[in-house]
């Protein structure tokens, strides 16, 4: 058993990479978010970079800031990310998930690759993945590997 979850609200900075319009999982992500009481900072779709980061400054203690694309061009979308981290902005584990790649031939290890090269912290194929990440995360933020809910 894990230690008891901490009194303050968990948040959770969430929207759609810049050259994607494709709202429908952004929206379900959020309800499964919520309905786990985690607070959620939606940015929508066709959000640039620089939206995250000013949404982090104005919500610093979120635990993560995920980015889904569902077109393929994440990528490509994300590529400020080094000179945002590098000047400060965006601190916390950034998260993209989805579609990453455009193509009928799918190499998952490459997208990985080339991601996290950008410096993403975890890139998941699988949306039922992501509260388990933030489960594992808020922990860690707490000192303890998980806690119970």
């Amino acid at each position: 058993m894990g230690t008891p979850p901490s009194s303050a609200p968990r948040t959770v900075i969430i929207g759609v990479a810049e050259s994607d319009a494709h709202a429908v999982a952004n929206r379900l992500i959020e309800m499964q978010l919520r309905a786990h009481g985690l607070d959620v900072v939606n940015l929508g779709v066709c959000t640039p970079l620089s939206d995250f980061a000013r949404a982090y400054a104005e919500h610093p203690g979120a635990e993560a800031v995920v980015i889904g694309s569902v077109n393929g061009h994440a990528y490509d979308d994300l590529r400020e990310l080094p000179s945002l981290r590098a000047g400060g902005a965006l601190c916390c584990p950034v998260v993209v998930g989805g579609n990453l790649s455009v193509g009928s031939h799918k190499d998952e290890d490459d997208d990985e690759r080339r991601l996290r090269a950008l410096g993403v912290d975890h890139v998941l194929t699988d949306a039922t993945q992501l509260l388990l990440l933030l489960d594992v995360l808020d922990g860690a933020r707490h000192g303890s590997l998980s806690h119970s809910r």
